[in-house]
This record gives C-alpha cells, structure tokens and sequence, in this order.
C-alpha cells in the first residue's frame, strides 16, 4: 500500500544547525526535534529534523552550503501585540529587522511576523479604514496594531 506524500521545508545551516535548533527552541518553545543524523567527527550535528508550530522542517549542519536570503520566508501568524512583540525582539536581537513585519534572524533566514489582528484591518470592508491601515502598515518595521486604526 503505497505511502501518502508530505512536503517539509530544507534549511541549510553551514555548521551552525545545533546553535540554530537551540535558538528556536528559546524563541519559539514548540520546537520538537523528531529525530538527528549522526554527528561529525568534529561532533557537530549533520542533519535533523524538527517542527516549529506543527510545520516540518528538515535541517542540514554541512558547511559550505549557500546563504539564506530574503526570497522565501517563514510567516508566523501570531496572536496579539504581546506575542508580536516576543517573536520580533528574539529574532532581530542578533538579526535585522525589515519592513512591513519581515526580519532575519542570526543565522540569515528571513521571517515575517504578523499578528492575526492585521488581516481585520487591512480587510476592513470600510475603504478609508482599509486604505489607512494597508499606508501605515508599509510604513512599519514591526507592525504595531494599535498604529493600524484609523
């Protein structure tokens, strides 16, 4: 009987996957590393997989690989300014931040954080509301809830 197919996203980390996986289990706390490959000689971690809030990850230590950059991302649709808050200050405490929710963590990989809370106003059937919310959050680094009101 043949297997259903999944999808998990690959992430090449050059030599740093242990510092990674340790980053976001502080960061995220859901982190569930399923199973690793065997160590190096050096000891550093080979490969391993992992969740993040339920989404599959599969994780590569192998130095040399390409650096991360800000064509894919990870989205977290986060619940509340408090959450938001959490989240943005982790990642770009040793990363960066960017415009309109998105940000790099240390390691080079580009995140968006975005409270669920955006959607109503940038969907808000009032166009003035919508057209005010949508101008105010392009002019945002973090995006800050309260700001999108009109």
């Amino acid at each position: 009987m043949p297997q259903s197919s999944t999808l998990k996203t690959f992430l090449w980390f050059n030599n740093n996957l242990e510092e990674a996986l340790d980053f976001y289990k502080k960061t995220f706390g859901e982190v569930i590393v399923h199973s690793s490959g065997r160590p190096e000689t050096d000891g550093k971690l080979m490969t391993a997989e992992f969740s993040i809030f339920g989404h599959q990850f599969i994780g590569m230590g192998w130095p040399g690989g390409p650096e991360f950059n800000s064509s894919i991302s990870l989205s977290v649709s986060c619940d509340g300014q408090d959450e938001t808050d959490r989240l943005w200050n982790a990642i770009t405490k040793e990363g960066a931040e960017g415009q309109c929710g998105w940000c790099t963590d240390q390691f080079g990989l580009s995140w968006q954080i975005t409270p669920k809370q955006m959607g109503e106003h940038l969907g808000n059937p009032d166009p003035e509301k919508s057209a005010y919310a949508w101008q105010a959050m392009r002019g945002m680094k973090k995006i800050v809830i309260a700001d999108l009101y009109a």
